[in-house]
């Protein structure tokens, strides 16, 4: 499990078929073992490898290009990077589980104070389980929704979580990961046979 509070970026270095190799700075590189889980702009995925001296490896199969933007990046792109929580780690953002629930597109950014605000643009199956101060992980970035509609929902972005994720170098229809909140799916689950149960009742 994920928190969604990113410290560290890394960087495509190359892509070959479905292996994608990136680069980390020291610091994050020496935590991570082969065979380990890592969230990858917000995706949970596996270390095949580290060919070199800060470089790491992935391997993706069809259903995660499929469900995620990762088949999207370029070499160069930045990327957000997280490792799991630790049992005994301070327990901060929210439940982030790396399995993406689809994607959205940035509709618009606009400076607002020291702040930016994002208008990200979703399909209705994910605004569903939006509601207004709830969570949600936009690359894998623990953020709260200011304003969820039916087809967008805004988030503020403080200069601390610009400075260190890749939404600096983000722009205007650019594809993210979305994860929503995990409870809301549970809560999701357990009502609806008794929603269905009401309905025929009528």
């Amino acid at each position: 499990m994920f928190t969604g509070i990113i410290t560290h970026l890394g960087k495509v270095d190359s892509i070959t078929k479905s292996c994608y190799t990136f680069s980390a700075d020291r610091s994050f590189f020496q935590k991570l073992g082969q065979g380990g889980s890592v969230a990858v702009n917000g995706v949970c995925l596996t270390v095949n490898a580290r060919p070199k001296t800060y470089l790491f490896s992935i391997e993706v199969m069809p259903e995660t290009v499929k469900k995620t933007t990762i088949g999207t990046l370029k070499l160069g792109d930045y990327v957000n990077l997280e490792l799991p929580l630790s049992a005994d780690a301070l327990f901060e953002g929210h439940m982030v589980q790396g399995h993406v629930d689809g994607t959205g597109m940035i509709k618009k950014i606009q400076s607002e104070g020291n702040s930016h605000i994002f208008t990200i643009k979703v399909k209705s199956d994910l605004s569903y389980y939006l509601i207004d101060k709830g969570s949600i992980a936009v690359n894998g970035i623990s953020l709260t929704i200011i304003k969820a509609g039916q087809s967008s929902f805004t988030v503020g972005v403080i200069p601390y979580t610009w400075k260190t994720t890749m939404l600096q170098y983000s722009k205007t229809g650019d594809p993210v990961n979305i994860e929503v909140d995990i409870l809301a799916k549970y809560v999701e689950k357990f009502i609806a046979p008794h929603r269905r149960k009401l309905y025929e009742a009528q």
